[in-house]
């Protein structure tokens, strides 16, 4: 007789189908953003054989080559980063699934669609400025290596460059508190009480995948247009001689709109899918702390790691008393997770969950998601 497929199960199989069809989007994006790099490349070429540019121009086309030079070491460091990381782990001997069939299809495509998805690591900071285990831990955090840092094999087998909306989120606390903390609870109505707000995490991630999913493909389609627009416009420029004091006022204005058109499509290289944003970035934080007493800042500094894993695995996710109780005695017993927040089964309960809900609740008052 087939076993029922439980509820909870049936709403991770919905967040790993999410999960894989986001990642399909991100390659799919990388591509087309490799193509717009290239031709980005190419009219600034065409710009710099130009004589006597005005200055207006070419200091604006400069800075956005510094801006496409930036975005593009930062896709290579992603790709580097990553793969010195797989090497690592292989020799440690804990490389799973997920990671070897992603490291296969990782690539410079892949790398850029990763780069302008989420523009910046998760701290804020380009992942270019990072060096060392900074790099690696954002590179990770990007591509669904959260579980493989901590010892396991990446969050959905071959399908992850990421794990979820976060990134930090389930990618540091996902299935592994799933699948450990529920096996604790030998009353059916506490088990059950866990396993529905896991649902609850579950449906509202998938909405958040929804929702980036059609942004990624609205950034993939304006990166179609504008590669366009640079192709035609590297055309007519051909055609136009090297010397800016020889051209005519028309041919003039042209260059300067080309270099609006250069600006417009380097913006959607290195802006982020702000879907896939971290819901409690480490600013959400740094802005918490100014706000608070200096009773609660000193709390909140001591504890960060926590602070900013737990609101980003609940955001949004409303917990009476009995689950916070619940929630908070599961997490006392997945050493991994206390591992990762740096924290003991001591240290951590249900005031904890408390104190993430006010952060939260500030992050709610002064920000929209």
């Amino acid at each position: 007789m087939t076993k029922k497929v439980s509820e909870l199960h049936l709403a991770q199989q919905k967040v790993d189908e999410a999960v894989k069809k986001t990642n399909q989007k991100i390659d799919e994006l990388g591509k087309y953003a490799s193509a717009l790099y290239t031709s980005l490349t190419t009219i600034q070429a065409l710009f710099d054989r130009f004589r006597n540019m005005s200055e207006e121009n070419r200091l604006k086309y400069e800075k956005l080559k510094t801006i496409r030079v930036n975005w593009k070491q930062q896709a290579e460091k992603i790709e580097l980063e990553y793969k010195k990381a797989e090497v690592k782990a292989v020799g440690q001997g804990t490389v799973g699934i997920g990671a070897g069939v992603a490291v296969v299809t990782l690539g410079p495509t892949v790398a850029m669609g990763v780069a302008t998805t989420f523009g910046v690591a998760s701290t804020g900071t380009a992942i270019s400025t990072l060096s060392g285990a900074a790099a690696t831990n954002a590179a990770l955090a990007w591509l669904g290596g959260g579980a493989l840092a901590a010892g396991g094999g990446g969050m959905v087998a071959g399908n992850a460059f990421l794990a979820l909306a976060g990134p930090i989120g389930w990618t540091i606390a996902g299935v592994s508190i799933i699948t450990s903390g529920l096996m604790f609870f030998k009353t059916k109505n506490d088990k059950k009480r866990l396993e529905k707000i896991y649902i609850r995490i579950s449906n509202r991630d998938i909405k958040s995948y929804e929702l980036a999913i059609i942004e990624l493909c609205e950034r993939i389609k304006r990166i179609i247009d504008e590669t366009e627009k640079l192709n035609d416009a590297i055309i007519k420029i051909q055609t136009f001689g090297t010397d800016y004091n020889q051209l005519t006022e028309k041919e003039q204005y042209e260059l300067g709109a080309y270099v609006n058109l250069m600006e417009a499509a380097t913006m959607l290289l290195v802006n982020p899918i702000l879907g896939l944003q971290p819901k409690f970035s480490e600013q959400d934080f740094a802005n918490l702390c100014t706000s608070e007493s200096e009773e609660f800042r000193k709390y909140f500094k001591a504890h960060r790691d926590m602070v900013i894993s737990m609101a980003n695995l609940l955001y949004k996710i409303t917990l009476d008393d009995k689950d916070k109780k619940i929630l908070a005695k599961s997490l006392q017993r997945n050493q991994k997770f206390l591992a990762t927040i740096q924290m003991t089964k001591k240290e951590f309960d249900v005031e904890d969950i408390c104190m993430v809900e006010r952060a939260l609740n500030y992050r709610y008052k002064t920000q929209t998601y």
